[in-house]
C-alpha cells in the first residue's frame, strides 16, 4: 500500500510530487530544499540552508511516524563541493547512525539553493 505524506511543518510540494511516500516498510522523501515552511524564505548562508533542509526532512519523517535515526540511505546534492566539509559537520548531527549516502555537486538546484537532500527511511514498527 502506498501512503502520501504531507505536513505543514515542511515546505509544500512546488510541483507534481509528494513530500514523501510510504511504501512497504519505508518512507521515501522527495528532495528537500531549504525553504522555511512558515515563511517561504530561504536562508542566505550555506550552513543555515543545511539546517533548514535537515529540519524539513525531520518533519516529514515525524509525520510518517518514524525518525531520521532510521534512515538507510540519503542522496545529497551540493551546488559546489567546496561546501562538502561544512555540510558533513551539520549532516552528522542529524544522521547519527551513518546511513549509506551519495553526495555530489550539481550544476543547479531549484530556486538557486546550495543544498538538497532526499532520504529513504525505515518505518517504525
Amino acid at each position: 500500500m502506498i501512503k502520501k505524506i504531507n505536513t505543514d511543518k515542511a515546505p509544500a510540494a512546488i510541483g507534481p510530487y509528494s513530500q514523501g511516500i510510504c511504501s512497504g516498510n519505508y518512507l521515501f522523501t522527495s528532495g528537500q530544499i531549504p525553504v522555511n515552511p512558515r515563511t517561504g524564505e530561504i536562508p542566505e548562508e550555506f550552513e543555515a540552508q543545511v539546517v533548514q533542509v535537515m529540519e524539513n526532512l525531520k518533519a516529514i519523517a515525524d509525520e510518517a511516524g518514524t525518525s531520521l535515526s532510521k534512515t538507510v540511505k540519503t542522496t545529497c546534492f551540493l551546488s559546489d563541493m567546496k561546501y562538502f566539509a561544512s555540510f558533513n559537520k551539520i549532516y552528522e548531527t542529524y544522521f547519527t547512525e551513518k546511513p549509506a549516502r551519495s553526495c555530489l555537486a550539481v550544476k543547479e538546484l531549484p530556486k538557486g539553493v546550495m543544498v538538497e537532500v532526499e532520504a529513504i527511511i525505515e518505518l517504525t514498527d
